[in-house]
């Protein structure tokens, strides 16, 4: 198995249908290098973003289809999404998702990029030294449960991933699971809007459409 993009995609035409219905604000913005440009300033102005994306995953992780992103480089934005967007205890870890080819910069494991496991968020290697300061909010007492992301399966994650890091210098974000404590993980766009709502969130980003606080 390559990937774990196997649930249910919705389009961009059911996800403003659902957002008129409720009289939600909300732009459509066509162009995807336009849309990941947007998104990538809202993370560097450390805003926390809800991703819904194409088909959602199968399995226990999130794996940029149905995520809640951040900048991995601010060390208080693990405090500030465990407490106030997944309602959690503060030391809690996230995790990292980073381009495939960018793993062994930031990773003590040699291969690591070609660990199946890597792919699905399934393996824990330590965050090389030197790196655990540019990425704190993702190293956990200098480790990380890292997400190698390939363009080939995943290609508008792995696009926003590399415009970050051509903006940032540092090609990871990061990533959890989009669901408040205690819930599933978010399905379609009404869920992802409903837990949007009920958190501190900044930016919803469904398909195409954005949505702000």
């Amino acid at each position: 198995m390559q990937h774990a993009y196997w649930g249910e995609e919705f389009s961009d035409e059911q996800a403003a249908e659902f957002l008129r219905s409720e009289n939600i604000p909300h732009e459509l913005v066509k162009n995807e290098d336009d849309l990941v440009a947007r998104t990538v300033d809202a993370l560097k102005n450390k805003k926390v973003i809800g991703w819904h994306q194409g088909r959602f995953e199968f399995g226990p992780r999130a794996l940029g289809c149905r995520s809640i992103l951040a900048d991995p480089r601010s060390a208080e934005m693990k405090d500030i999404v465990n407490t106030k967007i997944k309602f959690r205890e503060p030391y809690r870890p996230f995790a990292p998702s980073i381009l495939a080819e960018a793993a062994e910069d930031y990773f003590d494991l040699p291969g690591i990029s070609k660990q199946e496991a890597a792919k699905f968020m399934l393996i824990v290697a330590p965050v090389k030294k030197e790196k655990q300061e540019v990425i704190p909010a993702v190293s956990h007492m200098g480790t990380g449960r890292l997400q190698t992301v390939f363009k080939e399966t995943n290609p508008r994650y792995y696009k926003l991933i590399q415009a970050f890091g051509q903006a940032t210098g540092v090609p990871v974000l990061m990533n959890t699971s989009y669901n408040l404590r205690g819930e599933p993980i978010v399905t379609t766009p009404a869920n992802a809007y409903r837990t949007f709502k009920a958190s501190e969130m900044d930016l919803l980003v469904v398909g195409n459409h954005l949505v702000w606080k």
